[in-house]
């Protein structure tokens, strides 16, 4: 479901890396765990190169952290929702933090259009799922839920680093 490499991709950090740093992004994608050595080996630079390199990332922000790529399906979460909200005028920030603390809910997301929150979660089971809905719905201030089983997941990661290609 996530990407084993946590990378900040904004605009300002499309200027602090260059294409040595995109492979090496694109070594430690694959496998947050490989090597420095594994890495300069794919890469074609020196040892000290990718070291230099990882921690200059590290430090800078770009590389914000190494994670375990979990199966969500495999560990019981076999639903996956996507939630529009519509929420009370001046209310947006204090909801999107209550509905954030509930363990079922990955992402809380602030959204033009037709809603005013998107809400991103895994459920168990419909009983999971209809608890969720519930518990989200009893918070005052939400005006109205809609609420999207996801049937199918085409692709789920971050994006590449900007310009590494398509």
């Amino acid at each position: 479901m996530f990407n084993s490499l946590t990378v900040k991709l904004c605009f300002q950090v499309s200027g602090l890396i260059d294409d040595t740093d995109r492979k090496i992004i694109s070594v430690l994608e694959k496998d947050a765990r490989a090597s420095l050595r594994k890495i300069s080996e794919e890469v074609g630079v020196s040892l000290g190169t990718v070291s230099n390199r990882v921690n200059k990332m590290e430090e800078s922000g770009v590389i914000l952290g190494y994670k375990v790529s979990l199966d969500p399906d495999k560990l019981g979460w076999g639903l996956n929702v996507v939630v529009g909200l519509r929420i009370e005028k001046g209310r947006l920030i204090e909801i999107q933090e209550k509905i954030a603390r509930d363990r079922r809910v990955c992402g809380v997301y602030d959204v033009t259009g037709d809603y005013d929150s998107m809400v991103i979660a895994r459920a168990q089971d419909r009983e999971d799922l209809d608890d969720l809905t519930k518990n989200v719905m009893s918070i005052d201030g939400i005006e109205r839920s809609v609420t999207h089983l996801v049937l199918n997941t085409v692709k789920e990661s971050p994006p590449t680093p900007p310009g590494s290609g398509k």
